[in-house]
């Protein structure tokens, strides 16, 4: 018996010791991918590659991959939410929520080129947009709208029972204990798959080529939304940072851009998810009664 117990504590020690090791291999690989293209990105920059201008430059590029992102969160967002509490409070077990759940599965895992075609066909072709900032939105959506969806699902399912049956016997409603009672309470779950989502958004180049277009030519004092040069017009051609990194890396053009465009993009994902992942620990705080 002192033998086996004996064994299983070096057995324990030994996993210990190779669980962190992972672990610091994994944060190191991460500390040395991101200082190598953040350092080497802005070793190269010039002051004239920050302005925003039509080329030469990431200005114009970052925002339009902030507000892209955004838009395509604005239209992604409540739609995954819901479909997330469809399935998890209010679908039937059945032959039509296992259809839905297999093409929630296979939409995760189509290739983003893929999607990107497939936006084209739709958003470009049948409906006519254009090459524009709505069509690589909604392209976006279409990729991340399963993540979504899973994560809500996952989330309300992973609360005690006791949250909605709480409600329940109080008198609430179903739908009122939905939304003001187990929602809240799931929402640094979900915002784990925003940030997810948002992630995805920042660095998809792959269906964005064939929906956003090339080259952005903006007017920053221009804000008539129906001009072509209007940052905040939606139907305008919109390169973003990952579209911009492909241009210049496959023609062969500024490698110096195209390594300051990686590292801001790279900077760009971490203050979001650092920013995102902040808010939400302020709210499971504020959920829990203390003191953010």
């Amino acid at each position: 018996m002192k033998k086996k117990m004996s064994r299983a504590r070096k057995m324990d020690r030994f996993m210990t010791v190779v669980f962190y090791a992972v672990a610091v291999f994994f944060l190191v690989l991460l500390a040395a991918f991101a200082g190598k293209v953040i350092i080497g990105g802005f070793l190269g920059a010039r002051p004239e590659m920050f302005a925003f201008k039509r080329q030469g430059s990431i200005g114009n590029q970052l925002f339009n991959t902030i507000y892209l992102v955004f838009v395509a969160l604005v239209c992604s967002v409540p739609v995954g939410v819901f479909a997330g509490i469809y399935l998890a409070v209010y679908a039937k077990r059945g032959f039509l929520t296992k259809f839905l759940r297999i093409c929630i599965e296979t939409l995760s895992s189509l290739p983003s080129i893929v999607v990107g075609l497939f936006g084209y066909l739709v958003f470009l072709v049948f409906m006519g947009m254009g090459k524009s900032l709505l069509a690589g939105a909604l392209s976006v959506s279409i990729l991340t709208l399963p993540l979504l969806t899973t994560t809500t699902e996952d989330a309300i399912r992973g609360l005690p029972e006791g949250y909605f049956q709480g409600s329940l016997g109080l008198g609430a409603t179903k739908w009122q204990s939905v939304f003001h009672v187990v929602l809240p309470a799931c929402v640094p779950r979900i915002m784990t798959g925003v940030i997810l989502a948002a992630g995805r958004g920042f660095g998809e180049a792959a269906a964005l080529l064939y929906t956003t277009g090339s080259g952005s030519t903006l007017r920053w004092g221009n804000w008539n939304i129906a001009s072509p040069t209007c940052p905040l017009n939606i139907l305008r051609p919109a390169e973003t940072l990952s579209t911009q990194i492909w241009n210049l890396q496959i023609n062969g053009q500024d490698r110096a851009l195209a390594n300051l465009a990686s590292a801001v993009l790279m900077l760009l994902v971490l203050v979001f998810n650092i920013t995102a992942n902040a808010w939400s620990r302020r709210i499971e705080a504020r959920n829990a009664g203390k003191k953010s």
